[in-house]
């Protein structure tokens, strides 16, 4: 198992994204590695399934600036973010070296298209299989247990689903124990990052902890709520918890 630290009733991982990843490609069986933000925290809270999805996770991993702070001002722990594309990448280099296969479900044919075009280029040893599921608020018995036949046939080392938060958690947690794969992974705008349909914003901004301004100046109608509603809920939920 990876190191982890309780920040605000969630176990959150302090371990470096390599270690991570290699823990779950050598020892993973069946292993969920879900992210946690100031966002997805809040969300949570409202949002019964998803927090269990959470809870559940095997790895929680720190992919935003606030739970890093959270970590150094409630615990005195210096942790570092893991975006969900630090992640990813690692991944793909593993599975590039060992020859491993990755299933990438979400999104639509077009990105999906690119996201296989892409990481032929890329990482030619990784055998690739995409899969575009029906877009709709939320996915029936029958639809799981197609995502369960698709994934099962083709058998990846690891199974990355972009649907974002928290569908894309709550979809990982109702198939979990029905797939056969090392781990898998909620890594949302990923998909569209790496396919190149959205821009990600340059590492000068990331390293400036200011990633988000980028995102939101993009896509503000998507990203406003997460910025100015969810950040400050999270900071006061951050700054109780000091005091008690």
């Amino acid at each position: 198992m990876t190191k982890n630290l309780p920040i605000l009733g969630f176990k959150v991982s302090t371990e470096p994204v390599k270690q991570i990843i290699e823990y779950c490609l050598n020892d993973g069986k069946n292993l969920v590695v879900n992210t946690i933000n100031p966002h997805s925290y809040i969300e949570q809270k409202s949002d019964k399934d998803f927090r269990d999805a959470l809870l559940k996770s095997d790895v929680l991993i720190p992919d935003g600036s606030g739970i890093v702070f959270a970590a150094r001002y409630l615990k005195g722990v210096r942790i570092s973010k893991i975006a969900g594309y630090e992640l990813f990448t690692e991944t793909m280099k593993l599975l590039n070296q060992n020859k491993g296969k990755v299933l990438f479900l979400g999104s639509s044919h077009n990105t999906l298209a690119k996201i296989k075009e892409r990481a032929s280029k890329d990482f030619e040893n990784v055998d690739v299989y995409t899969h575009s599921p029906p877009f709709k608020p939320a996915f029936t018995e029958d639809d799981y247990a197609e995502f369960v036949r698709i994934i099962n046939e083709f058998s990846p080392d690891v199974l990355f689903v972009g649907l974002t938060a928290p569908k894309q958690e709550k979809l990982i947690e109702s198939i979990r124990n029905r797939i056969d794969v090392k781990f898998s992974s909620g890594i949302g705008a990923v998909f569209d990052f790496y396919a190149g349909t959205i821009n990600r914003p340059s590492s000068i901004w990331i390293k400036l902890h200011l990633e988000w301004f980028v995102r939101l100046i993009g896509e503000p109608k998507r990203l406003w709520r997460r910025n100015f509603i969810s950040t400050p809920l999270f900071l006061k939920d951050v700054l109780l918890s000091k005091k008690h």
